[in-house]
């Protein structure tokens, strides 16, 4: 892995952890003032939907399959597969990182409930 996949990589799985997920203070340092998703639950959330009791679902998840895109110099695709270890459920996930003054920010994020297929 590059030191741009670990990078990125390692700000995919610190928005999964339990405690991160359940802090407004905490998600809200991952996310872009532009933030937007599509998330797996069939919802469209927006970047000021996370800043006050918003928790997100805290259960152990595990990435599989991370693959990354450049798109630019300031701006990554990633792909990926998060395994929800306390329910079993499989989905599909990308995101869109955007390099800002302060650093990696996520920009946009999808997840989509997955029967186990994934692109290698």
């Amino acid at each position: 892995m590059s030191t741009l996949e670990k990078e990125i990589y390692a700000l995919e799985c610190s928005h999964l952890k339990p405690d991160v997920r359940v802090s407004a203070e905490k998600i809200g340092d991952v996310l872009d003032v532009e933030f937007f998703e599509f998330g797996s639950s069939g919802g469209a959330f927006k970047r000021v939907d996370y800043n006050g009791d918003h928790p997100l679902n805290p259960d152990p998840m595990e990435i599989k399959f991370f693959t990354i895109h450049e798109l630019g110099p300031a701006a990554v695709l990633t792909t990926y597969q998060v395994h929800n270890h306390k329910t079993g459920r499989l989905t599909n996930r990308s995101s869109v990182w955007k390099k800002r003054s302060n650093g990696w920010k996520l920009f946009f994020h999808q997840g989509t409930v997955s029967n186990g297929d994934v692109f290698e």
